[in-house]
């Protein structure tokens, strides 16, 4: 006897994912970012310019998305991998320029990209709508990162003013301003790494007790 199979159909919306306002923002954030990375060499005002500005922006297409109703997970992914890259482009620079502190960049691209994606995959799959969705048992330091609104710019920022910091310090002297600024935003950077440690951390808690979970269902099965 035939079964007949019905596949289940997929309702969709008409809009246009990839043009809402916030996605808008994270293209121009690209070309920004890009044209930055082209003066990297030998224009350092104009590429801190472009730099800083794509990283600003970074700020306002969060908040577009919320007031638009226009959040999606491909703006979500787009957001975090502009993020990324453009960080890890910007380390790359500086292990040309401080070829001595060549393994402390490549360490903190690495932590970077694996605690951000580790931290992303386990909330996929334990069905976390968002990233930024912090069960209360997990790490109060990770919640209050992802919740408060301040905290998140205060750490990318100075995270990033950091770098750049470093960036400047190869076209210009070291003075007094400089000294503070670089004190100052190292602060906040090492408290960025920090948080990125915790990511990894509680990622792989997540995904271990998943793994315990499926296993145990796996045994259960067996014996059934």
């Amino acid at each position: 006897m035939s079964k007949t199979v019905q596949e289940k159909q997929v309702v969709r919306s008409n809009e246009n994912i990839f043009l809402f306002i916030p996605n808008l923002i994270g293209y121009t954030r690209i070309i920004l970012a890009s044209l930055s990375l082209y003066y990297m060499p030998w224009h350092p005002k104009v590429c801190v310019t472009l730099y800083c500005i794509s990283c600003l922006l970074d700020a306002v297409d969060g908040n577009a998305a919320r007031y638009f109703n226009q959040c999606s997970k491909f703006g979500a992914v787009l957001d975090m991998v502009t993020d990324r890259s453009t960080t890890t482009c910007l380390l790359c620079f500086l292990s040309l320029q401080y070829p001595s502190w060549t393994i402390l960049f490549q360490f903190l691209i690495s932590l970077d990209f694996s605690s951000h994606y580790m931290h992303m995959y386990s909330s996929m799959i334990s069905g976390s709508s968002s990233h930024k969705k912090i069960d209360e048992k997990q790490s109060w330091y990770l919640r209050m990162y992802y919740t408060n609104n301040i905290v998140l710019f205060v750490m990318c920022a100075g995270n990033e003013l950091f770098f750049v910091a470093l960036y400047v310090l190869k076209f210009a002297q070291l003075n007094l301003f400089w000294m503070i600024t670089l004190s100052f935003t190292g602060i906040i950077c090492f408290a960025k790494q920090f948080i990125n440690v915790i990511q990894i951390v509680n990622a792989s808690k997540t995904l271990a007790a998943i793994d315990q979970e499926d296993r145990a269902k796996s045994t259960s099965e067996q014996k059934e």
